[in-house]
């Protein structure tokens, strides 16, 4: 029997290579050895730092009695979800039309054609109640394929009908023009005001167990103080609750991805990259918000995490650690984590997943990027940027074709999808922002370019070189998929960097794109809050004024020393001057940048008109502050900005926080 697994890139799929189930890969050889065969196929997904898969293998694929089944009756496909999220959520659409508990191991029995026809989750290797065994599922399904084959087959098929149906009514819906389409401020107070009857006043989050971040659902709060306090009071009440719950390791800083219970204990113990790469944004952001410590102590420890946890040697970020570990000999979930740092020390950590993917690097390197300049911690910005010139050389090909995923700088087949290239970019664009390095942005520009409709009157995104091969043959997927779960859909990811390069450039098409993607979902976004956070978030933007916050250093600063004659200057040692820096690192709204005079004609002489004539000209630092491309007059002095940016208590806030020691003064 050959080994297929053996090579491949995804972790998740290696772990599986000494079953003794004959497994295929994702991809057509698999699909055309059932057509030969003529026997049903068994598509299974999961991931590598998923419990329950892991159990299941255990149970079931390592035994060689359901293996000598599965190889008798089917054709067998192992697909890491995280490498193929296309191929998981065409298969998760599909089976929604047999089983309500959707999750993971997802195992999914289709015809040779691609057509499911019956679906489930883990199954146990003996029945339990209301859960039938492995084998007597492998059985029924053999039995129906033998005996009932027209009706199998007809029943797929409607399902496959019923899924195309339903792409053709979203793609029909998006058809109306953007601005008719946009969600009001009125409809996002509505969808406000829901989520806010979801909050559990206790334990924060949102409703009871098992219990996620929805940092998508989080994020959009976080900015709705304008126009609903509630929103904005509920995502920081829940954040600083997140905080402190066993949902967060202490120690190393990371959180796990969700809790059993609705007090956020008995959390599954796997540590997402995505999870983490939006919460870091998050608490940041409400740190900018509060200038409370308790926002910045959980951000600080989540980007410790990422940088020395979770961050490999090549530059690139892993993509999960896993929720099991080896504790004294014994194969345990979450034992790892019940120890003390110095207890840890002496046990091997939990595995991590080292696939890197594109767009949850991307994550990582927008909120890393920005917390760096937030809590003026350069090393930081160093993490993002070590994983953006990772990506840049081993992710980005020609004709803009992104790689998915890679491993030891080994890349994975499969196609890059909508979510790289949106993540990817806003992430880039992050990065250019806080360093003043124009060739963040022409890359993000560039990538971003290539998903842009030929037409304004086309909606959504695409990207650019197609969907995958297997599914697209199928006709098993849609040009975009407008689903959101624990972090934005591409649609929404690729938006998003849409929307700050039309802050930054002028050029109006990459609104216009934005509101015409962001239409596939304007009528449903609404009605479901929860599960549409990111859009939501969008829509609020496309809503609200334009802010741009330019901060320009000198080329060369003005001389510190006073003109003869001039009397000393007298200043407290304790107290340090607020400064324009000071700031822009509290400014959680719209553009904010820093950069060089010299940096800013860079930006300027390649297309991102934000910069154009941004100098210093008196020889000090000097900010620009912008609504809708209309800017004030330069200013040096910061007590300038105040009233408009961060009003008199911000300043009154850094100040005390800089007089008691908090951080060392800028030079």
């Amino acid at each position: 029997m050959p080994n297929r697994l053996a090579d491949a890139i995804s972790p998740y799929l290696r772990s599986h290579a000494d079953n003794p189930v004959d497994w295929f890969g994702w991809g057509a050889e698999a699909f055309a050895a059932a057509r030969e065969r003529d026997v049903p196929v068994l598509v299974s997904i999961g991931y590598s730092t998923c419990h329950w898969c892991h159990v299941m293998a255990r149970e079931s694929f390592s035994d060689p009695a359901i293996a000598e089944y599965l190889n008798a009756h089917f054709v067998s496909i192992k697909v890491d979800r995280e490498e193929h999220p296309d191929v998981d959520a065409s298969y998760l659409a599909a089976a929604s039309a047999f089983t309500e508990g959707l999750g993971w191991p997802l195992n999914v029995f289709v015809t040779p054609d691609g057509q499911a026809f019956h679906a489930g989750t883990y199954f146990p290797p003996v029945a339990l109640t209301g859960h039938p065994s492995f084998r007597d599922v492998l059985t029924a399904v053999t039995t129906a394929w033998v005996t009932r084959r027209a009706d199998v087959t007809a029943g797929a098929a409607r399902v496959a009908e019923l899924l195309a149906e339903s792409a053709r009514a979203l793609a029909a819906g998006a058809s109306r023009s953007a601005a008719d389409a946009q969600p009001s401020a009125d409809v996002l107070d509505q969808a406000v005001a829901e989520l806010v009857g979801y909050e559990d006043l206790r334990f924060g989050g949102f409703g009871g167990s098992p219990k996620f971040p929805v940092a998508p659902a989080l994020s959009f709060l976080l900015g709705r103080s304008a126009a609903s306090g509630d929103g904005q009071i509920l995502a920081l009440r829940t954040l600083k609750l997140m905080g402190a719950s066993p949902l967060r390791d202490p120690i190393e800083g990371g959180f796990f991805r969700y809790a059993v219970n609705r007090d956020w204990s008995d959390p599954h113990y796997e540590r997402m990259l995505y999870d983490n790469a939006q919460l870091l944004s998050l608490y940041t952001r409400a740190w900018m918000i509060t200038g409370q410590a308790w926002a910045r102590d959980v951000a600080e420890g989540i980007a410790r995490f990422l940088c020395e946890v979770m961050q490999l040697p090549s530059g690139g970020f892993a993509s999960a650690q896993d929720s099991e570990s080896t504790v004294d000999g014994r194969r345990v979930e979450g034992g790892y984590y019940a120890l003390e740092r110095g207890d840890r020390q002496r046990q091997t950590p939990p595995a991590l997943d080292e696939k890197v993917l594109t767009g949850w690097n991307g994550l990582a390197i927008q909120a890393l990027a920005r917390a760096g300049f937030a809590f003026d911690q350069p090393h930081l910005i160093d993490a993002a940027r070590r994983a953006a010139d990772y990506l840049g050389e081993h992710h980005e090909g020609a004709d803009s074709a992104l790689v998915r995923a890679s491993v030891t700088e080994r890349n994975s087949t499969a196609k890059a999808t909508l979510e790289d290239y949106g993540m990817y970019s806003r992430g880039l664009l992050e990065l250019a922002l806080v360093t003043g390095e124009v060739i963040y942005a022409i890359s993000a520009r560039h990538l971003l370019d290539s998903t842009l409709p030929e037409r304004d009157d086309t909606p959504g995104f695409r990207p650019p070189h197609g969907a995958d091969p297997v599914l697209s043959e199928q006709g098993l997927v849609s040009a975009i998929d407008p689903s959101e779960g624990a972090y934005p859909s591409g649609l929404s990811a690729t938006a998003d960097a849409a929307l700050l390069l039309h802050r930054l450039t002028g050029d109006d098409r990459y609104r216009r794109a934005a509101q015409a993607g962001l239409g596939l979902v304007a009528a449903l976004a609404p009605t479901r809050p929860l599960a549409y956070g990111a859009a939501l978030r969008l829509f609020d933007e496309l809503n609200a004024p334009i802010e741009q916050f330019v901060i320009v250093l000198p080329d060369r600063p003005a001389p510190t020393v006073p003109p003869a004659g001039s009397p000393p200057a007298v200043r407290p040692a304790a107290a340090y001057p607020v400064t324009l820096h000071d700031l822009a690192r509290r400014h959680a709204a719209g553009v904010v940048a820093s950069l060089s005079e010299s940096q800013a004609r860079a930006f300027a002489a390649a297309g991102f008109d934000l910069f154009t004539a941004r100098t210093a000209p008196s020889g000090l630092p000097t900010a620009y502050l912008c609504r809708d491309f209309v800017c004030q007059l330069p200013v040096t002095d910061p007590a300038e900005l105040a009233p408009v940016d961060a009003s008199a208590v911000l300043l009154a806030e850094i100040a005390a926080e800089q007089q008691h020691g908090s951080r060392p003064p800028e030079h």
